[in-house]
């Protein structure tokens, strides 16, 4: 009566406010993945891309993964010592970083660092009218700004994860060695001994999924812009709040499928 919302009035709103936004991005996606196959891939604007979600993104992640993998390290050895099990620190570093720890972590510092300027770089060129632009000299704005960032993240999140978990595991090994003064021999024996290839290539997995999603909410997300400079704070922000959740529940749905 007032413009307030009953509980089951509200529950009703998000529902559909969550299935249009969810049914518009699968829609984006689409027509996405189209514009690949209706022109040629803009290789230089791909390759800028690349570097920008890579290279540029090199110290923030190698840090992150760094510092996890020492924490792991120092952690997971309180709770080994009580038991006398010491020498699965290696494999208990290495196996978090490798499934787990390395793409989540590499996903969502990305998606804090490259999902929000991809975010707030197409918001801006959407309230800009730089887009509509765009579409008058007959340019798909899906290829021209959607597929390289795309295609690149698809690319430089498994590369990055791949970074992210070798400086971990180094990062657990000085720990390991120099730190709690433990035999380094037998950390790198356990990884060899308990580590397999499909725990690496399924985490370079996810980290390919983990790329389609940051990369396409970011740019569904500035494609949906509107509201000025005010809304292009906003809906950078929940490009980055919705890709970290997406991230968060497809690796649970994922690590259910490929490790379980």
């Amino acid at each position: 009566m007032n413009g307030i919302l009953t509980p089951f009035e509200s529950i009703g709103k998000f529902i559909l406010n969550t299935t249009d936004e969810s049914g518009s991005l699968v829609i984006y996606l689409w027509e996405s993945i189209l514009s690949i196959f209706r022109y040629s891939i803009n290789f230089g604007n791909l390759i800028d891309q690349m570097a920008f979600i890579g290279m540029d993104s090199f110290y923030v992640v190698g840090l992150t993964g760094l510092f996890t993998g020492m924490v792991l390290s120092l952690q997971s050895y309180y709770a080994a010592k009580i038991v006398g099990v010491t020498y699965m620190i290696g494999p208990t570093v290495a196996l978090s970083m490798t499934r787990e720890l390395g793409p989540v972590l590499t996903a969502l510092m990305i998606t804090a660092r490259c999902g929000s300027s991809m975010a707030s770089e197409i918001g801006t060129m959407k309230v800009t009218e730089q887009i509509d632009a765009l579409e008058v000299m007959s340019v798909d704005p899906y290829y021209y700004l959607s597929i390289p960032r795309i295609l690149a993240a698809m690319v430089m999140l498994p590369i990055m994860t791949i970074l992210c978990s070798l400086i971990g595991i180094i990062g657990g090994y000085i720990v390991y060695a120099y730190f709690l003064g433990l035999n380094h021999h037998v950390y790198i024996e356990k990884i060899y001994q308990y580590m397999k290839l499909s725990d690496i290539y399924n985490g370079l997995l996810k980290a390919v999924f983990f790329g389609i999603i940051l990369a396409t909410i970011s740019t569904f997300k500035g494609f949906a812009t509107k509201g000025g400079a005010k809304g292009v704070g906003r809906f950078t922000t929940q490009a980055v709040v919705l890709s970290s959740i997406y991230i968060l529940f497809a690796d649970y749905i994922l690590t259910s499928i490929l490790f379980y």
